[in-house]
């Protein structure tokens, strides 16, 4: 693996290798960071994972605009991971007149719609009749169910790039397992590069997706710097087995990060915001 730094604007194809280019790394209240939003990119393809409230103020200041994205997958409806998505929904409807694609079940279809974007997206106007929907905005692509872990999981693959999405526990506080959790998804990138994006500690299913992928060469994981709520905290993970913490480059962090090193702890580190992690 090897850090690559932006160059003018954010590149939406290269030569075919594998890159995770982090549009922020911080957690949903950061000052200093955007919000821990990442994009994919191989060969021709590319895929934003999120799109929260400062992801288009992020791509402005990357000297690049968001209407360049053309596949989403999201994880969960947090400001933070969808607040982005009105405006993108909006500037493809009546600025560039083209609908982005996102890879949607479903079940988190009606949800992420229902409960946080029709507000803003449907009543401005008719179509046939009737009010807006997600149709109007985004071209869904479904992913197809596996039967792989002792949870949901699905796969889609956007041309080069193979996606495994697999159900997470991330809210409420008091989840026991992902079954009483709100829906929230991680992400697996061509059976190497493991995101599981806001959750919290959860060794099982680490110890499972490194037992069924042992090929994953790196984990860039939530990571916050007490212990309880919603999000993996920085002593849980310190936990893991050695031969874990070292793949694993700690993301979605607060601003105050210079009372860890993590690199001492036996983790890779952390995340550097606006670079690209080139495998």
């Amino acid at each position: 693996m090897k850090i690559l730094p932006l160059q003018d604007s954010i590149h939406f194809e290269n030569d075919g290798s594998l890159e995770f280019f982090t549009v922020g790394v911080g957690s949903a209240f950061t000052k200093k960071h955007y919000q821990n939003n990442m994009l994919i990119v191989k060969g021709k393809d590319h895929v934003l994972i999120d799109c929260g409230t400062l992801c288009p103020l992020a791509f402005y200041n990357y000297h690049t605009s968001i209407t360049k994205v053309k596949n989403f997958l999201i994880t969960h409806s947090h400001a933070d991971h969808i607040g982005g998505l009105e405006e993108v929904a909006l500037k493809g409807r009546y600025m560039t007149k083209s609908k982005p694609n996102m890879i949607i079940t479903n079940e988190y279809k009606k949800l992420l719609w229902n409960q946080s974007l029709r507000g803003g997206n449907s009543y401005g106007e008719y179509s046939n009749g009737e009010y807006l929907q997600f149709d109007d905005y985004f071209n869904q692509i479904k992913p197809k169910k596996l039967h792989l872990l002792n949870r949901p999981m699905w796969e889609v693959s956007i041309g080069s790039i193979n996606l495994k999405i697999y159900r997470t526990k991330h809210i409420p506080d008091s989840a026991g397992s992902w079954k009483h959790s709100f829906y929230s998804i991680g992400i697996l990138v061509d059976d190497i590069l493991l995101f599981p994006s806001d959750t919290q500690f959860d060794k099982d299913l680490l110890d499972s997706m490194f037992e069924h992928f042992p090929n994953i060469e790196a984990v860039f994981h939530d990571c916050q710097f007490f212990t309880g709520g919603v999000h993996a905290s920085y002593d849980e993970l310190k936990t893991l087995p050695a031969e874990m913490k070292k793949k694993m480059i700690l993301c979605h962090y607060s601003d105050k990060i210079d009372t860890h090193h993590p690199e001492q702890d036996g983790f890779y580190g952390f995340a550097q915001e606006g670079v690209y992690y080139k495998f």
